[in-house]
């Protein structure tokens, strides 16, 4: 699997967002997008998945993702939304469900394989202690594990996550980043798949991600395996922190004070 991002443009309300970004990723990988708060993380990921304007190219295996019909793509990319929610009293499962809409034929039931893949989500994301639950009843925690099953559900060859962990628990945003390093690995059938997610705690970032792509002022800072994006100078002149940085097999960035 090849995802090409050549140049890309969007603007928000008449303000220049994204300045140019352009990266390649080829192959299953665990991508984190990391940077400051208003740096352009968000409507990156929007871009890739097709959900604003923008200018510049996004391809997905060669094929243009504006160019996909809505089914096909809704196939192709799976995407999480920062504080996404659930305004219905739906149960669970049928919530996760919906993860597999994508795949359904109209007016055809759930294969056997649909309901194998939600089965499988909801194991993944630790969300069966909830199964036959409204979804509403469930703590803003819970409810983001649950949406993130039915993202999983999906099973699409790339996934797209904002801020996934933001709302959970320490124990659950560990699991949750074993899920998704778990997920950007080849299939059953030996696909390719990729995760990009959106995160601020840096230290699960450098724990878990294959490549982090620094974003400031809307374009690419530094794009690499982690020790060589989180260092002391990329830091402080990206988030202005001096920061204690271990090193190891379960590296950390530990923020000390704010850069003068």
């Amino acid at each position: 699997m090849r995802l090409a991002i050549e140049n890309l443009r969007a603007s928000l309300g008449g303000a220049r967002v994204i300045r140019g970004v352009s990266a390649t990723a080829e192959g299953s990988q665990f991508i984190g997008l990391i940077g400051p708060n208003g740096v352009g993380k968000t409507t990156l990921v929007r871009a890739i998945a097709g959900l604003v304007p923008f200018e510049g190219g996004v391809t997905l295996n060669d094929v243009p993702v504006r160019a996909m019909n809505p089914r096909a793509r809704a196939r192709a990319i799976s995407y999480l939304a920062q504080g996404a929610g659930s305004h219905w009293p739906l149960e669970v499962s049928r919530l996760v469900a919906l993860g597999r809409l994508p795949h359904l034929e109209p007016f055809h039931r759930a294969s056997a394989d649909d309901e194998a893949a939600i089965e499988h989500a909801i194991d993944l994301a630790g969300v069966r202690e909830f199964a036959g639950r409204d979804v509403l009843t469930l703590s803003g925690g819970e409810r983001a594990r649950v949406l993130l099953a039915r993202a999983l559900a999906v099973e699409a060859p790339l996934m797209l996550v904002d801020e996934p962990v933001s709302a959970l628990d320490p124990y659950h945003q560990i699991r949750i980043m074993e899920v998704l390093r778990a997920y950007a690995t080849p299939d059953a059938e030996g696909n390719d798949r990729m995760v990009v997610a959106v995160l601020h705690d840096l230290s699960l970032a450098a724990r878990h991600c294959d490549r982090l792509i620094l974003l400031d002022d809307g374009k690419v800072k530094a794009d690499g395996l982690p020790r060589d994006v989180l260092t002391p100078q990329n830091l402080r002149e990206t988030y202005r922190i001096e920061a204690l940085i271990g090193e190891g097999a379960d590296p950390f960035i530990l923020p000390i004070r704010r850069a003068e």
